[in-house]
C-alpha cells in the first residue's frame, strides 16, 4: 500500500529506504537549502526515483541558506577533515534542519492523503546532530500526529543501526550507490576526507561495496 513520503537526499542511508520501502512509497521529496552538496544529491535523488517510477519533488528551502549558521551553507572551504566523532564536525550542523524538512513533509503527506513520513536518519549520526536522535524523532512524530487531522507519523527504522549496516541492507536488495552522493563539500568526486566521506567509505567496505567514487 502506497501510504508514506520519504524525506530523501540523494545519499546512502535514504537511497537505501527508497528501495527498502519502495512498495510503500506514494512521493519522494528533496530539499534545496542551499547547501554545497545539493545539486549533486538532487540529480542523484532525481536517477533513484526514475529507476522506480516513484515521484519525486524539489522543494526550495533558500532562507535557510540565506540566514541560518553552519559550515554546510558556507563553501567547500569551510568544510572540517576528519571523523564525525571529532569535535570540529559539529560546525556541519544545520539548526533544526530535519525539524523543518520533516514539518514540510507532514504537510505533503496530508495534503495527499498519506499516512507516514519516512526518514533514514542513524545510530552515526547521533553524536553530533541532535535532530537525528531517537528522541528527537519520537518527539516529532507525535506533534506530526496530534497536529494532522489524519494522525501523520514518522517512520525512522534506521534509527539504531550503523551506516555499515544500511549499506549490508543496500547490497542485498541491490541498491546502486554509484548514483549517491555524500560529500559535504560539493565537488565533482567525492573528497574522501570530510565526516561524510570518511563514514560513507567506512560503511561500503564493512558491506563489501566497492565502488569507483
Amino acid at each position: 500500500m502506497k501510504d508514506s513520503v520519504i524525506v530523501l537526499s540523494g545519499g546512502l542511508d535514504s537511497t537505501t529506504l527508497l528501495h527498502d520501502y519502495k512498495e510503500r512509497i506514494a512521493l519522494a521529496v528533496t530539499f534545496d537549502y542551499g547547501s554545497n552538496h545539493n545539486a549533486r544529491e538532487i540529480e542523484c535523488a532525481r536517477w533513484q526515483c526514475a529507476q522506480l517510477g516513484i515521484e519525486h519533488l524539489v522543494i526550495p528551502l533558500k532562507f535557510m541558506g540565506e540566514y541560518f549558521e553552519s559550515s554546510l551553507l558556507s563553501g567547500a572551504d569551510a568544510i572540517p577533515e576528519g571523523h564525525y566523532a571529532d569535535d570540529n564536525m559539529k560546525s556541519t550542523v544545520v539548526p533544526f534542519r530535519n525539524g523543518i524538512m520533516l514539518s514540510v513533509a507532514c504537510g505533503l503527506a496530508e495534503s495527499r492523503g498519506l499516512k507516514h513520513v519516512l526518514i533514514a536518519n542513524h545510530g552515526g549520526d547521533h553524536a553530533i546532530y541532535p535532530d537525528c536522535r531517537e528522541g528527537f524523532v519520537k518527539a516529532m512524530s507525535e506533534a506530526m500526529r496530534e497536529g494532522t487531522y489524519d494522525g501523520v507519523t514518522i517512520i525512522a527504522p534506521y534509527t539504531n543501526i550503523t551506516k555499515g549496516e544500511i549499506a549490508a541492507i543496500g547490497k542485498r536488495i541491490g541498491v546502486d550507490y554509484t548514483h549517491t552522493y555524500s560529500c559535504y563539500k560539493g565537488g565533482e568526486h567525492h573528497c574522501g576526507k570530510c565526516g561524510t566521506c570518511v563514514e560513507r567509505a567506512e560503511a561500503l567496505a564493512f558491506a563489501g561495496i566497492d565502488i569507483a567514487e
